[in-house]
């Protein structure tokens, strides 16, 4: 129980630094939280693994349910082929997802990184919108300049 307790202490403040760091900005502080979801990505990655080398050992987990579990009965008559089936899709589409958020955080850290080096241009865009067209006289000349396209030919 206190081993539980203190996973889930580290889990919140995994968490919770990871909201700060993307709240303050801070990338190094995201890292941790990356961290894990590797880890428990490749975790999830070993489980797949396991149901695809060893597929007999789901049968032999669901005998070792309780008598009680629900819907135990109608697992074990399952043609074992199908369960392991469904579980690895249960799975990949678990993994998927996982990877998904993984890329969310990678391209969260990515970001931050790049605004905070003074390599990467970042573009400061107001209501202004003024500033952003030329003139209306500076356009007509600089338009009429221009000589006109070629007349179109019919085919």
């Amino acid at each position: 129980m206190c081993i539980a307790i203190a996973i889930s202490l580290l889990m919140i403040l995994i968490c919770a630094m990871a909201t700060y760091g993307a709240y303050k900005q801070r990338a190094a502080w995201i890292i941790p939280f990356f961290c894990y979801q590797i880890f428990d990505f490749a975790l999830n990655t070993l489980v797949a693994v396991t149901v695809l080398v060893y597929p007999n050992s789901i049968q032999e987990y669901i005998r070792q349910l309780p008598p009680n579990f629900p819907y135990r009965e109608d697992i074990m008559s399952v043609n074992p082929t199908c369960l392991v089936l469904i579980i690895l899709l249960f799975i990949s589409i678990i993994l998927t997802f996982k990877g998904y958020l993984i890329s969310c955080v990678w391209n969260c850290y990515r970001y931050i990184n790049g605004r905070n080096s003074s390599d990467v241009l970042v573009y400061v865009t107001s209501n202004d919108t003024t500033v952003l067209l030329p003139p209306y006289d500076d356009a007509a000349v600089n338009g009429a300049a221009k000589e006109p396209p070629p007349p179109y030919v019919s085919a």
